[in-house]
């Protein structure tokens, strides 16, 4: 019998070190133990964590340091992707028990099959740049991994959005040549979601037969913006992550959840059947 899996995805934390606000306004090392924390107390708990890039803020190996520190604190299996912000060599010395950082030669991809839902990870970083790109070499690997189990259910994560969200300084930043990575995706119908993360919102997009969509920010989030004007910018608005829950019956089912605690649960109705 194929047991359900329930899987939780955080994004973004931009960790830095020495305690470090990033942007001069926002403690990630906090938020990042907020989240862990949170996932931790949830019932019933996930069976792994994925982060869907933009781990550190600069690359640095103190920051990957400070990030290794915090993750520790989780009882859960991670796995992780590298976003703009990230440094492939620097993350994989950090995490060197983290086998599947080291599955590609050259890149951070890695599929992993201990779960009823079979999990890819893409590495969509451009060093030195802000958007992403999967190259011909990446995009043959995601094409024949997929071919290897052609039944099974599977998410497929990257960090750069494949879709327009509408946010135009994000828009200038996205997955570039995404049509490339759909042509791979369409092909495989086992494909339940295509998960990402930069966005730092949550968003959904139609995208090759299936469903994209954006985590949000494990900590700060990007301002929602649909006129095109403004600077860009963030609002501490309230972090969440997401629990992808999967069963035989059902599919794949996704939630969003809050990091912060706030007030309830209350019932909607006392023994009588009613509350005033």
């Amino acid at each position: 019998m194929i047991e359900p899996c329930l899987i939780a995805q955080i994004s973004d934390p931009h960790i830095k070190a020495e305690g470090r606000l990033s942007y001069r306004q926002v403690d990630t090392a906090r938020a990042l133990r907020q989240a862990i924390d949170k996932l931790e107390r949830l019932i019933p708990r996930p069976q792994l964590l994925l982060i869907s890039g933009d781990l550190v803020d600069f690359g640095r190996p103190d920051e990957y340091a400070t990030l290794r520190e915090i993750l520790a604190d989780s009882s859960l299996p991670i796995y992780l992707i590298p976003g703009n912000h990230d440094h492939r060599e620097n993350l994989r010395a950090a995490f060197p028990t983290l086998t599947h950082l080291f599955q590609h030669p050259r890149f951070v991809q890695w599929a992993v099959d201990d779960y009823p839902v079979r999990l890819i990870g893409l590495d969509s970083s451009v060093p030195g740049a802000s958007h992403g790109l999967l190259c011909p070499a990446r995009l043959q690997w995601l094409d024949e991994t997929l071919h290897q189990q052609p039944t099974r259910p599977t998410l497929v994560m990257l960090h750069h959005h494949p879709f327009a969200s509408g946010i135009a300084h994000m828009d200038r930043q996205p997955l570039r040549h995404a049509s490339a990575l759909a042509e791979v995706i369409v092909q495989h119908p086992q494909v339940e979601r295509v998960l990402c993360g930069h966005l730092h919102r949550s968003l959904q997009a139609r995208f090759a037969n299936t469903l994209a969509m954006s985590c949000p920010g494990v900590s700060h989030q990007v301002s929602l913006r649909l006129d095109g004007a403004g600077t860009p910018s963030f609002h501490l608005e309230p972090p969440g992550y997401l629990l992808h829950h999967w069963t035989p019956a059902a599919g794949l089912v996704t939630h969003q959840g809050f990091i912060d605690d706030y007030p309830g649960p209350f019932p909607f109705y006392d023994d009588n059947g009613l509350i005033d």
